[in-house]
């Protein structure tokens, strides 16, 4: 594990992107295209915009294909549809392909959007293994990432794939992947900041005696990728 701290969010918005450009770059020039998972809220607004802004030269966003951590089971017109706020600050500004976006067809019930977005991954990675070359997530101050929250089913799905849980806490449905299915990843970044996540990250970061269940975080360990945090000093108070 790698953690990075920063003063300010302006500093590690800058070097997340310069991660993520790497990593695109590498994939691209290995496989010709980059599988990047995108994370979802408000958090990643500006880094998203000023990589189709600032970093629109760095690489090749014709080669990039953009899935979802997670998503919440609203219309895609909603505010709260990931897909949305990431099709505003990210895709539009790039005029990326839409057969380039893996949205979550929310027009389903949960069961059967998980199972349509998996079915739409496999046939992307050829029904080979699901390796994604960087997924991008963020996390609650309950310590949740993606849709996998604390004492849900999620925590302890042991298969790598796409699920629907049921957030009681939200009273609501969310479609998220798996631990497993982000553990598999080549690259696996946090983007955490702010005073009301710090708690959250000393157990996920510190604690020795895991506790899944309450810190569904601590899931994230990468098989055989590499994992990064990007936090600010806020986050990182209590480390």
């Amino acid at each position: 594990m790698n953690l990075r701290i920063y003063k300010t969010t302006e500093e590690l918005t800058l070097d997340l992107a310069n991660y993520i450009i790497e990593i695109a770059q590498t994939a691209i020039e290995k496989n010709d295209r980059f599988n990047f998972v995108l994370t979802g809220g408000n958090s990643p607004k500006a880094l998203y915009t000023f990589l189709a802004t600032e970093y629109r030269n760095k690489i090749d966003w014709n080669k990039v294909f953009f899935f979802f951590g997670d998503e919440r089971t609203v219309p895609a017109n909603d505010e709260n549809y990931n897909g949305l706020m990431a099709k505003r600050s990210f895709f539009d500004i790039l005029e990326t392909s839409e057969n380039h976006i893996f949205y979550v067809n929310t027009t389903l019930d949960p069961e059967a959007a998980a199972a349509d977005y998996k079915s739409r991954i496999d046939k992307h990675f050829d029904n080979n293994d699901l390796v994604f070359d960087l997924i991008l997530l963020g996390m609650g101050d309950d310590a949740h990432t993606a849709s996998i929250f604390p004492h849900t089913t999620l925590v302890a799905d042991t298969e790598a794939t796409v699920a629907s849980v049921f957030v009681e806490k939200l009273n609501t449905h969310r479609i998220s992947l798996t631990a497993p299915l982000i553990n598999k990843a080549l690259n696996v970044a946090f983007l955490v900041f702010g005073a009301n996540k710090a708690e959250a990250l000393k157990h996920v970061i510190k604690d020795e005696q895991k506790e899944v269940n309450n810190y569904p975080s601590q899931l994230i360990q990468p098989i055989d990728g590499k994992l990064t945090w990007f936090v600010d000093e806020a986050a990182s108070s209590l480390l």
